[in-house]
């Protein structure tokens, strides 16, 4: 028996949800039922509880997805479920696509080594504040950066105080000291080891990373491998990438050789020689490099945030190796999975031609100005009129706003926000803020420093 769904909806609304649900042409049965307003968005949890009579048999209830309150206590109060359904009708057949096969994005294959690389200048405390950003963002390994010809003294201390809070720390340096100090000193990573510095492992329990001996020498890397294999060592395998135009391709091409000869070996992409040194938005690159690891079984990367353009860079990797899990084990594309590395544009940015929303524009009968936008450019309308423009500049005259400086600001706020969606292709719903992935900035967390007790301090961790 199919399930029989109640859809709520206001008087300007329900002539097209009607005209959509009779397209897509479900599996289920439905009602659509008008709740005695005009506008669906004004709806509130409050107002169906008074004005619902009948569910009409409904196993589920379906309200518009600007519709504000309590739906928990309303499900309970009904006794059948109350969901919220799209903000744009015209997103409904993709709603119910997506709510037909919903993807988990808890897991993932990639671990993420977040590099700090100036760690020889900067204290103990602001390496840990660092690590715990690199933490919130994702990063399951935090990389101590050596610095060439560069003293490091706290560097015991760094990687003492690390694995005390917890985390599992990586040394990245090619000096031989260096690497032989961060192993002594509980790092769980060496980065880098070559065929003629391979006696490292010997001395110390961290687990390298081999890189060949010279560039390009995948011959050292392959005596490197079976070095560690016949001692029964774990360790991982960096063919090293390279930055465009400087071997980019061919580095791809590397990387799909061992693998391709090392079928089960683990190994790890140096994404950052893309994101830092190519001057474009770091999500598409993210998106793409993770894509590879996830064809070539790459399950480690390492990854920074040196420069502006990359500060988000391992935020977006995170997502990225959870929607490339996703994709690959569903045997499906990266698409319609999450909407967090579309920073700039939207699938579907217009969901409403411009002869739509003139008609919608026709049944408003009171004075408050609504806003969108079509492929055409911006619309405000009344009920004292509509005007279009591709700068809000030109709407200012029309709306007669010159003595109401609030609303004249709320009009401005909108119309900007409409004007950055149009140009860029995004989508936009007035009263809400555009939405900018996981590339925009959240509030950074912080670390009480006098929590922990920095390796070889007298500060006390407090119980």
């Amino acid at each position: 028996m199919s399930e029989h769904i109640l859809f709520l909806t206001g008087r300007l609304a329900e002539k097209q949800l009607r005209a959509i649900l009779e397209k897509m042409q479900p599996e289920f049965t439905y009602t659509v039922h008008e709740l005695g307003l005009k506008v669906a968005a004004l709806m509130t949890a409050d107002m169906i509880a008074r004005r619902l009579t009948d569910t009409f048999g409904a196993d589920r209830i379906l309200v518009p997805g600007r519709c504000r309150g309590d739906l928990e206590a309303l499900s309970q109060d009904l006794g059948l479920p109350v969901e919220r359904g799209p903000e744009e009708l015209k997103d409904l057949p993709q709603f119910f696509g997506q709510a037909a096969h919903q993807i988990d994005l808890n897991r993932y294959s990639v671990k993420i080594f977040a590099e700090i690389t100036d760690a020889p200048h900067i204290t103990v405390e602001d390496v840990v504040k660092r690590a715990y950003y690199y933490q919130r963002n994702g990063a399951d390994v935090i990389d101590i950066g050596c610095l060439p010809s560069t003293d490091f003294p706290h560097m015991e201390a760094v990687i003492g105080t690390l694995k005390q809070e917890g985390f599992t720390v990586s040394l990245d340096s090619l000096e031989n000291d260096d690497l032989l100090r961060g192993g002594k000193a509980g790092a769980d990573y060496l980065l880098s080891l070559h065929e003629s510095s391979l006696w490292i492992a010997d001395e110390v329990a961290s687990t390298p990373i081999l890189i060949p001996e010279k560039h390009e020498d995948l011959a050292s890397l392959d005596r490197a491998i079976q070095a560690m294999q016949a001692k029964n060592r774990e360790f991982i395998v960096d063919p090293i990438l390279d930055p465009l135009h400087f071997g980019f391709t061919a580095s791809i091409v590397r990387y799909h050789e061992v693998r391709k000869k090392y079928p089960d070996i683990e190994m790890m992409l140096g994404v950052g020689n893309i994101t830092e040194l190519t001057h474009a938005d770091t999500l598409g690159m993210n998106a793409l490099l993770l894509g590879i690891c996830s064809e070539l079984n790459i399950n480690s990367i390492l990854a920074t945030e040196v420069s502006k353009h990359a500060r988000r860079a391992v935020r977006e990797a995170d997502l990225a190796r959870r929607i490339m899990f996703a994709a690959k084990e569903h045997d499906m594309l990266p698409k319609h999975i999450d909407p967090g590395l579309m920073a700039l544009h939207e699938i579907s940015p217009f969901p409403y031609q411009l002869e739509e929303i003139k008609e919608l524009a026709a049944e408003i009968r009171d004075p408050s100005f609504r806003v969108q936008i079509s492929a055409e450019g911006l619309h405000i309308f009344n009920r004292d009129g509509f005007h279009s423009a591709t700068d809000p500049f030109d709407l200012y005259p029309e709306l007669q706003v010159e003595n109401d400086g609030g609303h004249a600001f709320y009009l401005g706020v909108e119309l900007a926000r409409a004007e950055i969606a149009w140009q860029l292709g995004k989508r936009f719903n007035q009263d809400q803020p555009l939405t900018w992935g996981c590339a925009a900035k959240t509030t950074e967390p912080t670390v009480d420093l006098h929590t922990f007790k920095p390796a070889g301090s007298t500060l006390q961790k407090k119980q």
